[in-house]
């Protein structure tokens, strides 16, 4: 079971990797590039205000999560990794 949820997560990271370098047009970066636990905003990545909406609108089309609170958004999108467990901790059965 524990071998499935990490098979599980290990996959939604690559997903997301690919989403984000897709719908945030971040032509310099590819996929494999980002590392799990890299920070997404300011110092990481280097997203702004304007990624976070896409990716609320990323996780809306393609997890159908939505995220209303932004001090929770603030902790779900602080890297993949944080991504990837909460659309797996939340997403539909």
């Amino acid at each position: 079971m524990e071998e499935n949820k990490e098979k599980e997560l290990a996959d939604l990271r690559k997903e997301l990797k690919e989403l984000l370098v897709d719908s945030l047009s971040l032509e310099d970066i590819k996929p494999e590039e980002i590392k799990d636990d890299e920070v997404l905003f300011g110092e990481g990545l280097g997203l702004d205000s304007l990624d976070a909406v896409e990716i609320v609108v990323l996780l809306q089309r393609n997890f159908g999560l939505e995220v209303k609170d932004m001090n929770l958004g603030k902790k779900i999108f602080y890297s993949v990794d944080t991504l990837a467990r909460y659309i797996l901790e939340n997403k539909k059965q």
